[in-house]
């Protein structure tokens, strides 16, 4: 079972909130226009506007704060799929949930109404669980 999220705006700059430990974390994307996204492991797709749920993992150094500083982090080397999307659009939020698994996270925001998976694979190439770490949000 999930524990609630610690839950962040970036725009207030509270980075301190967000653990060091490993867990799970949610970014929220407004995405205002339509965009196209090249990955080399996806066919070319197009993203239209709203909002998206990403779901990560950090388990590494640093963990969930280091994690997220990098993808707020403007400009960056695109290393994974989310980079592309972070590029053009927004985040509005931060969801920590310290020691959660990635995949729990996603089984619990698809429960939820009206969110969808819009492109197979994206962010998940090496998980064998979920069908992708992107959702779209109406």
């Amino acid at each position: 079972m999930l524990r609630s999220a610690i839950t962040v705006r970036p725009q207030t700059n509270g980075m301190e909130e967000v653990p060091i430990g490993p867990g799970a974390y949610v970014l929220m994307l407004d995405l205002e226009r339509s965009v196209p996204i090249r990955m080399v492991t996806l066919p070319r797709i197009h993203l239209p506007p709203g909002r998206y749920a990403y779901v990560g993992s950090a388990k590494g150094r640093g963990g969930m704060r280091a994690r997220v500083q990098r993808h707020l982090r403007m400009p960056k080397k695109a290393h994974w799929h989310i980079d592309q999307l972070t590029k053009m659009a927004s985040i509005v939020e931060i969801l920590a949930f310290p020691d959660a698994d990635e995949c729990d996270v996603v089984e619990r925001l698809l429960r939820r109404r009206r969110t969808t998976i819009p492109v197979a694979g994206f962010g998940s190439s090496d998980c064998k669980r979920c069908e992708a770490h992107l959702l779209a949000l109406s």
